[in-house]
């Protein structure tokens, strides 16, 4: 009769492991289901969110033609820059007592209309 006995606790014994492995193995699978949700809203964000090619040429298209008119802009400035008359004594004397390159010294005066107080102002501030 003993060895019935130790049977049937065994059998309990048993059939209580059994259910203590299908209660972890329910949340094992709560855990994955939420795990898997997760990774599906990670990755679904990026199917939302696809490229118009047609935007990006117009944005290209955009920055081409402001690219185009600031070059223009720049050539413009620098035709007007250089019908600027200046006195090449006063590009000397701002350059030596500047110690400054010639080059520097002769767009300071362009800018500022061949005035060599306002070049040297500027310089100097």
């Amino acid at each position: 009769m003993a060895a019935a006995g130790d049977e049937s606790a065994a059998a309990a014994a048993a059939a209580a492991a059994g259910g203590a492995a299908a209660g972890e193995a329910a949340v094992d699978s709560k855990d994955l289901q939420q795990q898997s949700k997760a990774l599906d809203k990670l990755t679904d964000r990026v199917e939302d969110r696809q490229l118009d090619s047609s935007r990006v040429q117009s944005a290209m298209a955009a920055l081409a033609s402001s690219k185009e008119a600031d070059w223009n802009a720049m050539r413009l400035r620098e035709k007007e820059l250089a019908a600027v008359k200046i006195n090449p004594a006063d590009v000397e004397i701002i350059a030596n007592e500047l110690e400054m390159d010639k080059k520097i010294a002769e767009r300071t005066l362009r800018e500022h209309k061949g005035n060599a107080v306002a070049a040297v102002r500027f310089l100097l501030r």
